[in-house]
This record gives structure tokens, C-alpha cells and sequence, in this order.
């Protein structure tokens, strides 16, 4: 008999839980503040054919690519040598799918003797061998981006293996930071392990397999009736990231064509920039993740995904370009991947333009500061991602000042927690004023923040959108592109994009202000009254309102002019 409906939800729902204990356990044992603050992660449960059954991402971008990492560790390990009480890790960032530093940790799950399915569990280690302390701008092969680990065993049937623990120990110049986060980590898998094997055991074995098999069908089935719904053709389009951190005056084309059939939602990037000598390439499991996410955004936004939300996907990315890195092409400054999503949006706006937001402020802009720390002598490295303002689109304003598309289950890093951990102060932190690109319905504001080094230290900007702009739709206009600006006011003041930076003096200070998104719609037809709200807190300027909006404002009294108005609208 099929399984009743009611056992099928309670099945999907412990692993959902699962999931999220796995991240809670991850967050509370976590030695950085990439971790358990900005959530610099990616975690899922999986079955025994490396189906994806629940996750729990910080990085919804990692997910989808753990998918890729952890079928290339089972074929290289081969799934007849696991046992129970194995642990694999894995930093070879074309099977991980991310660069070196962002490590793949996975365990088997075992019912009794048999082997039932698999946890994961991809997260940011601040060090681990590269060639340069902090983040990597202009590494040209793989072997200058940190220790390579095959997919190896650090325990082997419950045995902890110390020489490679030793190894990675040995390879970083944070260590004890290093083992924390490592640590955690394995925890979270084994807290996966312990759910998911306590369900088999309620439930039993073929009471479970049959549940999988009817949540991955609903999954296809929600996603399918979603893409009956959509519009059926052909769309192309391209944007540009900076640089690859070696060739600074050459700008990086991504060209995505998306082909929205009955039967399949084909993401092809052949055309996009070829390999890059720096290091902005993307493994494939990565560029899967980036299309994926595009994709389960227009299809099943509102459902928590499993491998079978995207039966419907195909992912196309000829080897020798950017979109399919291969050994030994440096792959570290990954941020063509947080372009991505945005391209394929930008290709599906062509037939859904009602669906889909003009663009966002386009990037993370991640910034750190490093060094070592004057009261305690050791190194120290703290990092944030700044928000962005997204797009306008049909039904609304661009959200001001969020996290980018590609990490929704991120944060920044407090203000607090930063100065607490190391020696520099935020002088500032305010929304962007005119950043967002004007509309109809007006393109999100992105935020700026201002960073005071109160001793010699190092500073790496990791932003790759400032010499595009945030596209707008529908006649909306362009948002305002990031900027980092160093040493402002002075006579070095510096205007640019990634930087690093390795003399600070005290007193030095870098100003991080990231993008707005694109406008919806002609700005001239906004209603007077938003756009007087917006003067009065300060998302648009007075003169913005009367350039771009066509609006006069009396500051005196907070109204509008409405004769006025109505001459420069005409």
C-alpha cells in the first residue's frame, strides 16, 4: 500500500528539523564570526543516493553545490568503504565546489548495518594555507589558494585521524580558531547522523525509503506545475564583473541564455567570459547552485527544497570558461557567482517582466581587517558583508538595505561584535542616500559603513560590481553601483572596487558603500507623496526628487509643491 500522507509529512518535517538542529548545534560550538554571526555556511541532510532531503543554508548558494561535492566524494571514496563513525573532508574546490577555504565536511548515516543516507556541511575557514592571510585577490592556480584536500577521512570508523588533524593545524595561521570552527562542524554532522537514524529506527527502513521517494516526487511535481505556468522561450543576456584581481582593466562577461520549455528550465552560460589568469573562475557544482537558485525562485520560492524541486533543471557551462573551472584554474574570488542569478533574471525579465525585479546592488561587498591584535599579540581577522537595495519591480519598491539574493540566510556582522574583536571602530552605518535607482517603484537604497584602524593592520575589500550599474526594467532607471573608498578626505583618497591593503596606520579609514538596486517604471508617474516620503527619511535627496522624479519639495513644511510638480512633469 502507498504510504498515508500524514507519516509522509511527519518523515519530511523530522528531517527538516534535523536540518535545522544541525545548524543550531553548527552556530553554538563555532569559533568565528563568519560562522555563527554572518552564517558563512551551507548544510543539508541527504539520502543514500546523495539526494538532497532538507537544508539549512546560510549561503543558499552552497547548498545546491554540496549536492555536486558530495557525489564526487562518494565516487572517489567509493560508497561500499563507508562505515559508520566515517567523516570526510574535502577543500579540492572543483569537487567542493567553492575555493579551498570553504570546506565540505560529510558523514554517512547508518540504520544498524546499512548505509541509509548522508549529511553535509560546507563552511568558511578563515585559514588554511594560502599564499596571503585573509582572502585571495589575485592568486593564479589553485596551488597558491591553500592546503588541497582530496575528499580523506579525518575519522575512520569512529577513529579520529590526528595527523591529519596536525596537518591542517600546521597549515594555518589561526589555528586554534581553525580546529574550533573544524570542530563544530564535524558536531553538526553528527548531530544529522543521530536524527536521521533514530527516525529510521521509529519509523523503520522501507516505512523511510518510501517516504524519500514521495517527498522527491511531490517536490518534481510542485516545481513542474510552477513551469506549465511560465512562459515558454528563449532569452539572453550578459553583464559584466570588474576584474579578475590580475587584469584590472578588463571587465568579465557572464552571458547566460535561458530556455523555459514544457518539460525543462535549460540555463546554458556557453559565451561567458573564458578562463580567467586571476581568480574569479567557478566549479561547476557552484555554477549549478547560482542557476538553481534563479530557478527554484520563479518556480517554489515558499517550499523548503529537496532534490526533486529541481528534476526540472539543466545546467549547461562548457569546460575553458568561467562558469566550469577546471584544475589547476584559481578559483578563490569566486564572486562571479554572486553575479549569476542576477544574469538568468536579467534573461527571464525579457518574457516575465511582471515576476522578475530589476537588478539588485549586485554583490556582497565583503570587507576585513587583519592583522595582529595589539593586546593580544595574535592574529586577529574579522569580516562582514555589507546589504544591498534590490530591485524594483511590479508590485513594489526594492527592499532597502538586505542581504544580496545569493545569501538570504546570512547577516552582517555586528557593529558591536566587530569593534569587540578587533582594533578598529565603526565611525558610521547608514542607509545610501540616491543609490537606489529611481521609478515607478524605486530601486532599494544600499548602506554605507565607515571603518576607523586604530592600529597598523591590513584591510581587504572583496567587491567585484562597481564599474556597472544595477540594471533598471520598464523604463527605470539605473541603480547606483559600490564603491570602496580608502583614505578619504586626504590627499591618497582612493576611489575602487577589491582592494588589499597591507599598511594601514592607525587612524586610516576605508569606507565600504554598497549598491542600490535598479527602478521599476517610469519615475516620472511615481506618486508625489512616495517620493516626499522618501526626502523626509532620507532615502532621496531633495534634489534627487526634482531631478529624478520630476517632484518639488517645500523642506520648510514637508509638502509638496504641487504647481511646480506639475511644470517639470510636463
Amino acid at each position: 500500500m502507498a504510504l498515508d500522507p500524514i507519516t509522509t509529512s511527519v518523515i519530511h518535517n523530522y528531517y527538516l528539523s534535523a536540518a535545522r538542529e544541525m545548524e543550531r548545534n553548527l552556530m553554538r560550538t563555532a569559533y568565528t564570526t563568519i560562522v555563527y554571526e554572518i552564517r558563512d555556511f551551507g548544510l543539508g541532510i541527504y539520502d543514500k543516493h546523495c539526494r538532497v532531503m532538507a537544508e539549512s543554508p546560510g549561503l543558499a548558494i552552497f547548498t545546491c553545490g554540496n549536492d555536486y561535492g558530495l557525489k564526487k566524494s562518494v565516487e572517489f571514496i567509493g560508497i561500499e568503504n563507508f562505515e559508520p563513525g566515517d567523516l570526510v573532508l574535502t577543500s579540492y574546490p572543483y569537487w567542493s565546489s567553492a575555493h579551498p577555504m570553504d570546506v565540505l565536511a560529510l558523514s554517512p548515516i547508518f540504520h544498524r548495518d546499512e548505509l541509509i543516507g548522508f549529511t553535509a556541511i560546507k563552511q568558511h575557514w578563515i585559514d588554511l594555507g594560502q599564499k596571503e592571510a585573509g582572502y585571495m585577490l589575485d592568486s593564479t592556480d589553485v596551488f597558491q589558494e591553500g592546503l588541497i584536500m582530496p575528499a580523506m577521512k579525518l575519522y575512520r570508523g569512529g577513529v579520529r585521524n590526528e595527523e591529519i588533524v596536525n596537518l591542517i593545524r600546521f597549515n594555518s595561521r589561526i589555528p586554534d580558531r581553525v580546529i574550533g570552527d573544524m570542530n563544530a562542524q564535524i558536531s553538526a554532522c553528527r548531530t544529522g547522523e543521530r536524527r536521521v537514524a533514530q527516525m529510521a529506527e521509529r519509523f523503520g527502513i522501507d516505512t523511510l525509503y518510501e517516504a524519500i521517494e514521495a517527498i522527491l516526487d511531490h517536490g518534481e511535481r510542485i516545481s513542474r506545475n510552477r513551469l506549465a505556468e511560465l512562459p515558454k522561450g528563449t532569452w539572453t543576456a550578459e553583464d559584466y564583473v570588474d576584474d579578475d584581481g590580475i587584469n584590472r582593466d578588463e571587465m568579465l562577461k557572464l552571458k547566460c541564455t535561458v530556455t523555459i520549455t514544457d518539460d525543462e528550465f535549460i540555463v546554458d552560460w556557453t559565451g561567458s567570459q573564458p578562463t580567467t589568469q586571476g581568480p574569479m573562475n567557478v566549479p561547476i557544482g557552484l555554477t549549478t547552485g547560482v542557476s538553481g537558485l534563479a530557478f527554484k525562485g520563479v518556480t517554489t520560492p515558499d517550499y523548503p527544497a529537496n532534490s526533486g524541486h529541481y528534476r526540472p533543471l539543466k545546467v549547461i557551462a562548457p569546460e575553458g570558461e568561467i562558469m566550469h573551472a577546471t584544475s589547476p584554474a584559481p578559483t578563490f574570488t569566486i564572486w562571479a557567482s554572486l553575479l549569476a542569478p542576477e544574469v538568468v533574471l536579467k534573461a527571464l525579465a525579457q518574457g516575465m517582466p511582471e515576476i522578475i525585479p530589476a537588478c539588485s546592488g549586485g554583490d556582497i561587498f565583503d570587507i576585513m581587517g587583519l592583522g595582529i591584535h595589539p593586546e593580544t599579540g595574535h592574529h586577529w581577522l574579522e569580516a562582514t558583508n555589507e546589504a544591498v537595495g534590490f530591485g524594483g519591480h511590479a508590485g513594489g519598491d526594492g527592499e532597502d538595505g538586505i542581504m544580496h539574493l545569493t545569501e538570504p540566510g546570512c547577516r552582517n556582522n555586528p557593529v558591536e561584535v566587530l569593534e569587540t574583536k578587533g582594533p578598529w571602530i565603526i565611525e558610521n552605518y547608514n542607509m545610501r542616500q540616491d543609490s537606489g535607482g529611481p521609478g515607478f517603484h524605486r530601486g532599494g537604497v544600499g548602506v554605507t559603513r565607515t571603518y576607523r584602524f586604530l592600529h597598523p593592520s591590513q584591510a581587504l575589500a572583496v567587491v567585484k560590481k562597481t564599474k556597472t550599474a544595477p540594471w533598471g526594467m520598464a523604463g527605470g532607471k539605473d541603480g547606483v553601483p559600490g564603491a570602496v573608498t580608502i583614505w578619504p578626505g586626504t590627499e591618497k583618497e582612493r576611489v575602487n572596487g577589491a582592494l588589499h591593503e597591507k599598511d594601514l596606520r592607525a587612524e586610516d579609514v576605508i569606507i565600504n558603500s554598497s549598491g542600490g538596486g535598479g527602478g521599476w517604471g517610469d519615475p516620472f508617474t511615481r506618486d508625489p507623496q512616495l517620493v516626499l516620503w522618501d526626502v523626509k527619511n532620507g532615502y532621496i535627496s531633495a534634489s534627487s526628487a526634482r531631478e529624478d522624479y520630476g517632484v518639488a519639495i517645500h523642506t520648510e513644511d514637508w509638502s509638496v509643491d504641487e504647481a511646480t510638480t506639475a511644470q517639470l512633469r510636463a
